[in-house]
């Protein structure tokens, strides 16, 4: 175990580097396209260079790194993860998976091991979709499907998607060309925290995902009459907050009422022309809703909008709902995931399955190859936030099974 300890405080240093590239003081901040993000980047080609990989950026920007196979018209690997941040973010959420799978490359590479295929290690750009609200730009260029249609997308200063991969040297005629769709691909292989409770409540250090749960986006726009605060009875108003307030609580009631099989979030909530003494006119917020199952997450999101639209119809308020984004379930490839229990049973853990509810970069790449997860302990589960954290033991048994997992391929593949 000595070994994997090494390399795992190996890997919690390069992880800190990463973390402390931010573009806000005080805490971690790195969406795409800013400087600290170009930073990052480049320190994430500079360890893909000093491995010996074959470096690339490509034109959104993702940051690439590549492994030749030893035998001609050889398939290819991809071993990914992605480095932009949510704001105020922890440090294990993408740049974990990314510096493992570096590491384990690295190890191949010192030991002169003969590869049966190609590896590609992706750190791809924009996962979050933190500042076009538009997430796997990277993962869906690499996948071939990017819709040229969010390149005209604003962030909130009024700046386009495509003037910003411009900015960053790219060519948003060129994105097409990016894509490893044609290639062969014999699989996709993410490492991730859990971003859940359940292996830190088990004291288990890692689990094989089975499933990427499914996701319907939505920017919901209550429309009142803004009026004086002092001079409209409380029975004549049409108060967009207290409208939308009523529809938040029915959607948390329903999410409760169907926690086995949905979760429910409303996120941000921005009332316009706020003052203290004004009635909201108009209040927007988000929904994030998800399930496993593709028709229980059409059959909430019917049934969310209907009695939303029933409550705004009791207090006089106009209702929008505005699909941003939706991406159905995935489920992760059986063969994979049974190399990855053996991985784990040959390394001396128990072997757990779970579903992750958090999407990640595997969901556009399940269109075009065999996707496989693996899942590390966090503390408390916690993640989006500066109180994410994963143990150096945790760390280290994830490279073992890792390691493990890439063994079996090689085997596989050779014979």
């Amino acid at each position: 175990m000595g070994d994997y300890q090494h390399r795992a405080a190996k890997i919690l240093l390069q992880v800190n580097e990463l973390a402390a590239i931010s573009d806000a003081g005080g805490m971690i901040s790195r969406v795409y396209g800013t400087p600290a993000f170009i930073k990052a980047g480049n320190k994430i080609i500079a360890w893909m260079q000093l491995a010996g990989l074959e470096t690339s950026i490509d034109n959104m920007h993702n940051i690439r790194g590549r492994l030749k196979g030893n035998k001609a018209g050889a398939g290819t690997l991809i071993i990914a993860s992605h480095f932009d941040t949510v704001v105020n973010a922890g440090k294990f959420d993408g740049p974990l998976g990314i510096i493992m799978g570096l590491d384990i490359i690295g190890r191949l590479v010192q030991n002169k091991t003969i590869l049966p295929f190609n590896i590609e290690l992706v750190a791809f750009c924009d996962e979050e979709g933190t500042r076009f609200h538009t997430t796997y730009l990277g993962s869906k260029v690499i996948a071939g499907s990017f819709d040229r249609n969010l390149l005209n997308k604003t962030d909130s200063d009024g700046i386009t998607l495509q003037s910003v991969i411009q900015q960053l040297g790219g060519d948003p005629e060129q994105l097409d060309n990016d894509s490893l769709a044609k290639e062969k691909l014999m699989g996709y292989f993410e490492i991730h925290i859990e971003q859940g409770p359940v292996l830190y409540a088990a004291g288990i250090p890692v689990a094989v995902v089975t499933a990427i749960a499914g996701q319907q986006r939505a920017e919901l726009v209550f429309t009142g009459e803004a009026a004086h605060a002092g001079t409209v009875p409380m029975d004549m108003r049409r108060d967009a907050l207290c409208c939308a307030a009523l529809c938040i609580t029915a959607i948390e009631g329903f999410a409760v009422n169907n926690k086995t099989s949905i979760v429910a979030t409303v996120g941000k909530l921005d009332i316009t022309n706020a003052a203290s003494n004004v009635i909201p006119g108009q209040v927007k917020c988000t929904l994030d809703i998800r399930s496993p199952d593709r028709l229980l997450l059409s059959a909430a999101c019917d049934t969310l909008h209907k009695r939303m639209t029933e409550i705004c119809g009791e207090r006089n308020i106009s209702f929008t709902w505005n699909k941003i984004q939706e991406t159905g379930p995935v489920a992760c490839d059986p063969v994979m995931n049974e190399m990855l229990k053996r991985s784990i049973e040959v390394s001396g853990y128990e072997v757990v399955e779970l579903v992750s509810g958090a999407g990640h970069d595997a969901v556009p790449l399940a269109a075009i190859c065999p996707v496989s997860m693996l899942f590390v302990r966090c503390f408390k589960g916690i993640s989006h936030n500066p109180l994410e954290e994963v143990e150096s033991k945790d760390i280290a048994a994830a490279i073992e099974v890792a390691d493990n997992f890439l063994l079996h391929l090689i085997t596989k593949f050779n014979n």
